[in-house]
């Protein structure tokens, strides 16, 4: 009879089944077919005993019956060629905040356009340094993410490179963790030269001390999600050709650093302010630069719909104008590669008067988001910046809770889709950068 180590194999080598012979006499005498079953069924396994030589069995017919029902039971359509993905949190925090975690981790998933198949938090009282959770906690993860059809475990953790090859070994699903994520996002949505040579730059610093010894660990994410930007032949090329590449990068991103600047400069020339709309990503900074300046700036209701920083002027009827920028959003634990790369492009908000903060008050964890803002302002050296708080999609929650929310907070509330909640914001913006004015002005 096949034993506990069969069985371990079977499932996680994705045999179609494994057969046991009994000798007797040097001859055999009984044959025992041991198969998957499909997932959700109460036994894992089914086991067909037979003497060997009276077995009748179509095998063809008899698997491809079984893959046909074990599609059925997985629920998903198996001709969607998305990325089917199982998102996975292991931590010692409280349980309260593994689960906003993974809310965050999901919307990102959704924005990357992969296929969410399931979610597993794991608190545990100490981390594995090798495999994030027991090896045998994961190897029973890995063997339920196969029967369910994943394709791609996601991380919410940040894998060092020996724990993405201690479980890239263990299975032949693609592995990446939340950083690679966000880098994967970032390559799909990044329009201008300046946005994809930053998206690469950061991703090829992310992947360099992956590629050690990598073995087949970065082979398996050529293509789809973890494989945009450098892409297949990238992951492939040596360190040396790698660090050229950065090189490479690093220079072109330093020119394209300086046409930003006489930009600037230009516009300092003019004597125009700045004001930047800042936020976590998802807030509604495009929805609003859209609205202020009747401009036609890409927006969706996905995380970092937006990459590209978008400028737009605004005239008063005073003759005054100013210009307003919309930057990339911001987000908890922004891998640090991403932020070194796109530190030129936030470079922006030096020059800005003025910072709209905009902060989404139907999210429940807005005071989280609006704490990881201030931090990302804080390292960028961008905390003294006269700031605007404005609490975006007020027409989500209750009239009492938004009135509440803004006079503790010393805020204004506006719905960015809604023109005439924007009157107070506007006439706050007029009043700050006129005292800026004037405090300015010579004596």
């Amino acid at each position: 009879m096949p034993d506990r180590e069969d069985i371990t194999d079977l499932r996680l080598l994705r045999f179609d089944a494994l057969a046991v012979l009994t000798l007797e006499k040097g001859l055999p005498e009984l044959i025992h077919i041991v198969h998957l079953l499909p997932y959700g069924k109460e036994n894992q396994i089914e086991v067909i005993s037979s003497n060997f030589y009276s077995l009748r069995l179509n095998f063809k017919e008899f698997i491809n019956n079984l893959e046909a029902e074990m599609n059925r039971a997985r629920a998903i359509d198996v001709n969607d060629p998305r990325e089917k993905a199982i998102l996975i949190s292991v931590s010692t925090a409280p349980k309260y905040i593994l689960e906003e975690h993974m809310e965050e981790l999901e919307e990102l998933a959704k924005s990357a356009d992969v296929l969410v198949i399931d979610k597993i938090i794991q608190r545990v009282k100490q981390i594995n340094p090798k495999y994030l959770l027991g090896e045998g906690k994961l190897r029973e993860l890995i063997i339920n993410a196969m029967d369910m059809g994943a394709t791609l475990l996601v991380f919410d953790q940040n894998l060092t490179p020996s724990q993405i090859r201690a479980i890239t070994d263990m299975t032949e699903l693609k592995v990446i963790d939340r950083s690679q994520l966000i880098l994967d996002i970032f390559a799909k949505r990044a329009q201008t030269r300046d946005g994809k040579v930053q998206v690469e730059l950061a991703q090829l610093r992310y992947m360099l001390p992956r590629l050690t010894g990598k073995g087949t660990a970065m082979s398996r994410l050529a293509g789809g999600i973890g494989g945009r930007g450098p892409g297949e032949t990238k992951l492939e090329i040596d360190r040396r050709r790698i660090k050229e590449r950065i090189h490479h990068l690093e220079n072109e991103l330093e020119k394209l650093t300086l046409a930003r600047l006489e930009r600037k400069k230009r516009r300092k020339e003019l004597s125009i302010p700045i004001v930047s709309i800042i936020g976590y990503t998802n807030a509604g900074k495009s929805t609003l630069l859209n609205a202020l300046t009747k401009s036609n700036v890409f927006v969706e209701d996905k995380m970092f719909a937006t990459l590209d920083t978008s400028s737009r002027r605004l005239k008063f009827p005073e003759e005054k104008e100013l210009i307003i920028t919309d930057t990339v959003g911001f987000i908890r634990d922004l891998p640090e590669d991403l932020v070194a790369a796109f530190k030129a492009t936030l470079e922006e908000l030096e020059d800005a008067s003025l910072l709209i903060h905009l902060i989404d008050i139907s999210n429940p964890q807005f005071e989280n988001h609006i704490d990881s803002v201030n931090k990302i302002l804080k390292e960028l050296e961008l905390d003294t910046k006269p700031v605007i708080l404005v609490f975006n999609k007020i027409d989500k929650i209750p009239f009492f809770e938004v009135k509440q929310i803004c006079s503790r907070y010393n805020a204004i509330g506006i719905s960015a889709k809604d023109r005439n909640t924007l009157i107070p914001l506007i006439d706050e913006i007029k009043n700050r950068l006129w005292q800026e004015v004037t405090c300015n002005a010579p004596l």
